[in-house]
């Protein structure tokens, strides 16, 4: 499946960078290369560095010590009378540090009160720090609603007051508070230009849960949506020793021709699952679920390759829930054909994958390999799980064992040569990453009609900055596989690393759009894209439509994050005014 996009490890945030996806949407700069099969993602070196430390915020603001009345006049002292209001509160807020700082936080409270009262009201700065400080004691007292209502003074008296925004947002999130969290966060990294790592960590926590939930709810309730034909074709063609993929057999359908209203030949036995596979023939893929249905009602002799093929596309159609059962069903069959029994199994195990179980994705994959060690598809998809754990070495054994049974692979040689580049890569090791790159020159040498060799070279050569001979790579592969969306996802990016031409990279991008209208990697790209332009409005209408689009749970819930941060940037513009740079 050429220039496809990555499925993510699970855990991950889907970048070797340490940022999340929602977080390289945010932060403008060049784009870079991430994963396996990677996607293009936004990210600024600074962020890539990883930005300040992640010190806790805890201490009040403010000198211990009275300053210039050190060893003078306390409020209460001799010499009282004499102070400023200002004076008096600022001595007030002083005692009240010694108080924070000795671990005595209702007395800190109640100095910190006296400061509020005693301070003149026209002085904002001030009063900012005396409720931020009153709002820090609270927090040492878990008291997060007083917590959450002092950061509110401090903010309006200072409406870019980044510790008390912090503060709030670590209040809200203790009190379940997620969208006024995520719009609290949002401002401070924002105001932090991204720089620092505990804003941006509670950040994407907050995503991550945000994304879960309506993920979640969202995806119980989908309507199920058949993928586009080049992504069904595009799916099916991972596989070698899939005996639903195969075409029908001679004598398993008539050779009279089509008769006069275009209707297709009928298949000669009475079977549910033979039409199926005409209909697969015909890319009139609606109709597969029911003529399937049909042959496992009727206990027919296909009745374990229609339980298989039904629960692919349920699969393709998002409806894991679904699939399982006839999985199930199909791995229990001891007397079914045991390529049919690995094939649900490594599909199992991906599915196992997409909802970030990788022990029982790495148990389905292993039983394959058990019950039937001569299919090459169990190494080539295992290999590709195992890319995903970043367990490289094993992923590149279980591409050598996958070429072994099938030298004609090319797509496990062009893959194997991926695995082999990014552990180079990211381990910064020159000379393997120059014995890498030899590697894809003879894969597409010898398998020059293999458009993900092309794309995956595209990839590696666009890490080196080789963007002219990465652009070649991608007409390559447009050539070959001209209706496949994600490449010209690809190639449109390029543009923008490369030349920062970004009516181009739109161009391509809009083109993959119209190529395939349920593209959810283009409408995401696109939202990536609009969210760095300032276009946040159009961002979240390019991220709605791929949530709706979503092949996975896990896939929708990233896609929420993103939605939500962009929202977020929305809420923060209107409500301070501010915004990330923009392209």
């Amino acid at each position: 499946m050429a220039a496809s996009k990555p499925v993510e490890a699970p855990g991950g945030g889907g970048s070797g960078t340490g940022l999340s996806r929602w977080q390289l949407a945010l932060v403008l700069g060049a784009p870079i290369l991430l994963g396996a099969g990677a996607v293009y993602l936004w990210g600024r070196r600074a962020a890539r560095r990883g930005g300040k430390g992640a010190s806790e915020r805890k201490t009040p603001e403010g000198r211990a010590s009275p300053g210039p009345y050190s060893g003078g006049a306390q409020p209460d002292g001799p010499g009282h009378e004499e102070m400023s209001p200002l004076d008096r509160a600022q001595a007030a807020k002083n005692k009240g540090n010694k108080y924070f700082k000795a671990g005595r936080y209702e007395q800190a409270i109640q100095c910190y009160t006296e400061a509020i009262s005693l301070c003149p009201p026209e002085r904002n700065l001030d009063l900012s720090t005396f409720y931020q400080n009153r709002a820090a004691a609270y927090e040492q007292l878990q008291k997060w609603t007083e917590v959450a209502q002092d950061c509110t003074k401090a903010v309006e008296l200072n409406p870019k007051y980044v510790k008390a925004l912090f503060r709030r947002a670590k209040a809200h999130e203790k009190l379940d508070n997620k969208k006024e969290c995520l719009e609290d966060v949002t401002a401070v990294c924002i105001l932090e230009a991204f720089q620092n790592q505990q804003s941006m960590l509670l950040a994407d926590k907050v995503l991550k849960l945000l994304g879960k939930e309506k993920a979640k709810e969202k995806y119980k309730n989908r309507e199920p949506l058949m993928p586009s034909p080049q992504f069904i074709k595009s799916y099916f063609s991972s596989f070698t020793d899939d005996i639903i993929s195969q075409p029908l057999l001679k004598g398993e359908k008539s050779d009279e021709d089509k008769d006069k209203e275009g209707e297709a030949s009928e298949v000669k036995e009475n079977s549910g699952y033979l039409r199926a596979k005409q209909y697969m023939e015909e890319e009139n893929y609606d109709k597969i679920i029911s003529e399937c249905t049909k042959e496992i009602e009727a206990k027919g002799k296909y009745m374990a390759e229609a339980l298989l093929l039904r629960a692919t596309f349920y699969l393709l159609i998002g409806n894991a829930n679904a699939a399982k059962p006839d999985l199930d069903q199909v791995i229990s069959m001891e007397d079914a054909n045991v390529k049919l029994r690995a094939n649900a199994l490594i599909k199992r195990g991906s599915m196992y994958m997409q909802q970030q179980q990788p022990a029982l994705s790495t148990q389905d994959f292993n039983m394959a390999a058990d019950i039937d060690p001569q299919n090459a598809d169990v190494y080539h998809h295992r290999g590709q799980l195992k890319i995903l754990l970043d367990q490289i070495e094993e992923a590149v054994e279980d591409f050598d064992e996958c070429i072994r049974l099938r030298p004609d692979s090319a797509l496990a040689q062009a893959q194997k040569c991926f695995a082999l580049y990014r552990q180079a890569y990211t381990g910064n090791n020159p000379l393997p990453v120059q014995v890498a790159m030899k590697g894809f020159e003879d894969v597409i040498k010898k398998f020059p009609k293999c458009a993900e060799g092309y794309a995956l070279y595209a990839q590696a050569l666009t890490d080196q900055q080789q963007f002219g001979k990465a652009d070649e790579m991608y007409d390559k592969c447009i050539d070959l596989e001209p209706d496949n969306a994600t490449t010209y996802v690809h190639k449109g990016l390029l543009q923008l690393q490369w030349k920062q031409d970004l009516d181009k990279g739109l161009e391509l991008i809009s083109k993959a759009i119209e190529i395939d209208n349920k593209c959810d990697f283009a409408y995401e790209t696109m939202g990536t894209i609009e969210v760095q332009r300032g276009n946040l409005d159009k961002a979240i209408e390019m991220f709605n439509k791929a949530i709706n689009l979503a092949k996975s749970e896990m896939e929708m819930a990233h896609l929420y994050s993103l939605c939500d941060a962009a929202y977020a940037q929305t809420e923060v513009a209107k409500k301070y005014g501010l915004k990330p740079p923009t392209l």
